[in-house]
């Protein structure tokens, strides 16, 4: 790789750091893509046109679609960045075809599954001296569906991510962002009961030796419960839950905007994915909904 393109994505990759908040992982994905590209491309990347790329494209074309689209992604916000900073008057990306792919619709639990799974949780750290596990269970089941946090936000949440008299979480995800997640009175009540429960000094909402509980630790207690609630536990992961939160909510008619926020989606495509409800609704929706629905036949 020329010492030149090594500079430019140096400084790409600063930008990308300082301006867009990447995250580590993301900017290493970056930094792999782009110098595999200078190393494919003949003229290198700070002089390769259109055709050169064309031809770097396709050597990723035993690559699953997911990938190549990943590293045109790469490639587009590079050459976009050169063309801003005057080092290009041009953008040789912009004409490259996209790979076609195919986003996988998220596996979701029903409305009966959620309410079998809270009825076991509820039942379970119910009685006037409960154990403190069950206790907790039911807050972070509270939270994950009701608040539809990431596996990981949820288990490293700070004892002072409790905000604004306890209307709101305040949560740090991907890049590194913090966002506002409303807690609902459901999670508050489970989360008045958990204080109490948590040792006093723990930095951390949910505590484990000298850390937090993992993961991994999560994903078990959560499937150990569906177990409990009669419910296959290879249907249900903090991920299954996240996206039922997502899919009733958008289901409830809540706006795609506000849901983005509170995933914490840096892009609206991505909560887009959501807006794959059952055909028949969608034609109650209009029935039910559009203006011509009061009207009579005829009237028109």
């Amino acid at each position: 790789m020329r010492d030149s393109d090594a500079a430019l994505i140096d400084r790409f990759l600063e930008m990308m750091a300082a301006e867009r908040g990447a995250a580590r992982n993301t900017l290493s994905a970056y930094r792999r893509d782009l110098e595999q590209a200078a190393g494919l491309a003949r003229s290198g990347l700070g002089e390769a046109d259109t055709d050169d790329l064309s031809k770097v494209m396709a050597e990723y074309q035993s690559l699953a679609a997911s990938s190549a689209a990943r590293k045109l992604s790469a490639l587009r916000q590079f050459y976009a960045f050169l063309r801003d900073e005057g080092e290009r008057a041009d953008d040789p990306a912009q004409a490259l075809a996209r790979p076609t792919t195919r986003r996988p619709l998220p596996r979701i639990l029903t409305h009966d599954d959620v309410e079998r799974l809270f009825a076991q949780a509820g039942e379970e750290a119910g009685g006037t001296v409960p154990p403190a596990a069950a206790v907790r269970m039911l807050l972070l089941l509270e939270l994950l569906y009701g608040s539809g946090l990431r596996a990981s936000e949820l288990v490293s949440l700070p004892r002072r991510a409790i905000a604004g008299e306890r209307l709101y979480l305040i949560v740090r995800g991907k890049g590194d962002k913090e966002r506002l997640v409303p807690l609902s009175e459901r999670a508050r009540d489970a989360l008045d009961r958990w204080l109490p429960l948590l040792a006093d000094g723990s930095a951390w909402l949910f505590p484990s030796g000298k850390s937090h509980i993992s993961r991994v630790r999560l994903f078990q207690m959560l499937r150990d419960l569906a177990g409990r609630a009669g419910i296959d536990p290879t249907a249900v992961s903090p991920h299954v839950l996240r996206h039922a939160f997502a899919t009733h909510l958008l289901e409830g008619g809540a706006d795609l905007r506000a849901l983005q926020l509170m995933l914490g989606h840096a892009d609206i495509a991505t909560t887009e994915i959501y807006t794959h409800v059952d055909s028949r609704r969608l034609v109650e929706l209009v029935n039910r909904r559009h203006p011509l629905a009061a009207m009579k036949v005829g009237e028109i």
